[in-house]
């Protein structure tokens, strides 16, 4: 009971998840969704495979592998490009088309990191290929909420923050349900799954972070994380920015050169245990790759038969040629007017971030900057970079999900910044959630507010 009784509020916040995110999902809840590509990576692990064979029934962007003859007799896989007549090779070697003699046929992969197959396995026992998605990837956002509280109340612990539990309320409700996760959330598909524990990760990897103490969780957390959403790699500078803080200050308070030696073992040892769990599960992550793919970077999305496929031929899954769009989605886009139909629609590259959370328009502001505060910012700035090179915006999406891979971080700032939160703040917190019930509401089944189509249920597609 004592223990109920500490964490009565992070319980409190789990139920408040629970039934947030569970009223909009609905009766959906109880089936799969359209894109369950984990529960089918998991029952294929269960039966000892790699590949998805039979071929998989239902989803989108799956990876294909085709099997080719060669004239010289030679089997390779591989993929045939869209822009020229070549054949190129898992192991990077290209071939013309005239050289295939016959294709054995395609053997389909997961083409996403693979740590959300984990949180599967108890569907797929259940269930085999049939299990439900939706329901682990609701428990998982229902816990972002006491795993963000308990986040901000270490950094008041630390003195990194001047909130009080009832500011850090606000500032976790904010998370939850004031930004794109809210949508992210209720969906249950494969993209979404991913940003869902990929968030949850980042809380666990900054939880473990402040002030450097939790060095392995925070390793552990940044791997996984790593092998859910692969820009979240780059979330390593908090922690060693934090350990070297911690260490610096503390020899500052010794003179003795001996005693200063000691203090910099203080951040090796950290720093080691904080990158071990990373190297080992980067290692077991790229030797999964090498058995897919014969290459341990590559997770599948080379092999992608999508509408994109001609420009990433052409310009790589990352380029500069991708950087203006990207920019444009994350920071600029807002709602549309039609000439009939729905009052406004949303582009199915979405909504600006900033329309979204308006509340993340007072980072712009900050009354107080710690220290935990530029390792923050340089955290979110090297996390987001990358997806403003990649081939793909989000598509097809309410607001721009890939900045989920740095919403914690943003949420934190806005804890650290000092700024209060009166009624001004309040009002674009609630503002917030009040855009991400309706994208939440409306994203599934409401494709008249979408500007990319819609099936017969006017359910959202991807194209």
């Amino acid at each position: 009971m004592r223990l109920i009784h500490a964490y009565r509020i992070h319980l409190a916040l789990f139920v408040v998840g629970l039934i947030g995110y569970g009223a909009i999902i609905g009766d959906r809840l109880w089936r799969q969704s359209t894109d369950p590509h984990f529960v089918y990576q998991a029952d294929a692990w269960l039966h000892g495979q790699v590949a998805i064979a039979p071929q998989p029934g239902k989803g989108d962007d799956w990876a294909k592998v085709e099997t080719v003859v060669l004239r010289d007799g030679r089997t390779v896989r591989g993929r045939r490009f869209q822009t020229r007549p070549v054949f190129r090779t898992t192991d990077g070697r290209v071939v013309p088309v005239s050289d295939i003699v016959s294709s054995q046929g395609q053997t389909y992969f997961v083409s996403f990191p693979a740590v959300p197959t984990l949180i599967m396995m108890p569907a797929a026992l259940a269930g085999g290929r049939r299990g439900n998605d939706v329901v682990p990837t609701l428990m998982c956002a229902a816990l972002i909420l006491p795993l963000a509280f308990a986040t901000l109340r270490r950094l008041a612990a630390a003195g990194q923050s001047t909130r009080s539990e009832g500011d850090d309320l606000w500032l976790t409700l904010a998370l939850a349900f004031g930004t794109v996760l809210y949508f992210a959330s209720v969906q249950g598909r494969v993209w979404f799954t991913a940003h869902v524990v990929g968030v949850l990760l980042a809380l666990g990897y900054a939880w473990a972070s402040v002030e450097a103490r939790r060095p392995i969780i925070a390793g552990v957390c940044l791997g996984l994380a790593a092998v859910t959403r692969a820009p979240m790699a780059f979330m390593f500078p908090l922690f060693l920015l934090e350990a070297t803080r911690m260490a610096g200050g503390l020899a500052r308070v010794r003179s003795d050169a001996a005693e200063r030696r000691a203090f910099f073992h203080q951040i090796v040892k950290p720093v080691f245990l904080f990158a071990a769990p990373v190297v080992v599960i980067g290692i077991a992550a790229a030797a999964y790759n090498q058995v897919r793919f014969d290459e341990p970077t590559e997770f599948g999305h080379s092999y992608l038969y999508v509408k994109q496929q001609a420009q990433m031929e052409t310009y790589g899954l990352f380029s500069y040629h991708y950087l203006a769009r990207n920019l444009a989605v994350a920071f600029t886009l807002l709602p549309e007017i039609p000439e009939k139909g729905a009052p406004f629609q949303i582009s199915g590259h979405g909504l600006a971030i900033w329309v979204t959370t308006p509340a993340f328009l007072l980072l712009l502001w900050p009354r107080t900057r710690p220290p935990i505060h530029r390792a923050l910012w340089l955290t979110v700035a090297l996390v987001a970079i990358p997806t403003f090179f990649y081939q793909n915006s989000g598509w097809v999406q309410f607001g721009y999900r890939f900045s989920l891979d740095y919403t914690p971080f943003l949420i934190l700032l806005l804890a650290v910044g000092g700024r209060p939160l009166g009624w001004g703040a309040r009002a674009l917190i609630a503002l917030g959630i009040a855009i991400n019930l309706f994208g939440a509401w409306s994203f599934i089944g409401h494709g008249k507010y979408y500007r990319v189509g819609g099936d017969a249920y006017g359910t959202v597609v991807r194209h």
